[in-house]
């Protein structure tokens, strides 16, 4: 009998489509959630090598969000989501071309 993948492993491995991490980023921003967009940040990342792949300035900035995403979450990364919906905007996340 064939061995089953398991759900995060075939997410980690669809993640590794840009259209895929594109999606699944939006989604988990419309939601709302601080700890469920760095969860989505940390997959898209392992996806992609893991964070050791990350230049050091771009590890730095992504430490930073996560720890912004912990600390103070909602209060803070939400509150730009929460003022462009007042203006009938919103977040998009795109494949650069």
């Amino acid at each position: 009998m064939p061995k089953s993948t398991s759900y995060h492993e075939k997410l980690i491995q669809d993640l590794k489509n840009p259209l895929e991490a594109a999606a699944y980023i939006e989604v988990v921003l419309e939601e709302g959630d601080p700890k469920m967009l760095s969860k989505a940040l940390k997959n898209v990342i392992k996806a992609h090598g893991g964070v050791d792949q990350l230049s050091a300035q771009v590890k730095e900035l992504y430490n930073k969000l996560d720890q912004m995403l912990s600390d103070k979450g909602e209060i803070e990364f939400y509150s730009l989501n929460y003022l462009l919906d007042a203006l009938g905007l919103h977040f998009a996340v795109i494949v650069k071309p």
